[in-house]
């Protein structure tokens, strides 16, 4: 039985974009400037951009997630050429769009589980795709303590995302009520 989802207004569309955008850009700039050895500023950002891809995954669909994912991907790896070396925007860009897909698949098929369930297993394993591709392309053969940089922002990332569960519940019960109830059978 193939589920049918309501089709966004240009406005919802646009703020999805736009939050994808911001998300990247910021993630972008952040991950220049460690804290320490073994932590930067982007890995505080960067979950969010789950979040995001889950909350229209929910309301609006995988379909519509994935051109979001796409669109908010071409305009910040456009935009990050600007603010980021094109070794760090490249990087990005390709961690990005593996990883939003996966989070997009992954939550799709969880989806009518418990209401967490779907985020935080989507977030967990595309946060780890996500780290793998980014710091190896990124910072891999660079000086500097990048392998403890990527362990740090992978940690911060599952912890923001386990965090981004709180948001992601108080939003989806902003949700119309048809498309926020759970199947019968399964927890809200």
């Amino acid at each position: 039985m193939t589920q049918s989802f309501p089709r966004p207004t240009r406005a919802q569309f646009a703020q999805g974009i736009a939050a994808m955008v911001a998300v990247v850009l910021a993630s972008n700039y952040l991950v220049q400037f460690p804290i320490n050895d073994w932590l930067t500023w982007g890995a505080f950002s960067y979950p969010v951009a789950y979040l995001v891809s889950d909350l229209i995954n929910r309301r609006f669909g995988p379909g519509l997630a994935r051109r979001v994912a796409w669109l908010g991907f071409a305009v910040a790896v456009a935009a990050s050429l600007a603010l980021a070396p094109a070794r760090i925007a490249a990087a990005s860009g390709l961690a990005f769009i593996a990883s939003q897909l996966l989070d997009i698949g992954l939550f799709h098929r969880l989806r009518r589980g418990t209401w967490w369930r779907a985020p935080l297993v989507a977030t967990v394993i595309a946060a780890v795709l996500d780290s793998i591709v980014f710091w190896g392309i990124a910072f891999a053969g660079t000086k500097g303590p990048w392998i403890t940089w990527a362990l740090g922002d992978l940690g911060v990332k599952l912890a923001v995302g386990v965090f981004m569960l709180l948001p992601f519940r108080l939003l989806i019960g902003r949700l119309p009520a048809a498309h926020n109830k759970a199947p019968a059978g399964t927890a809200a």
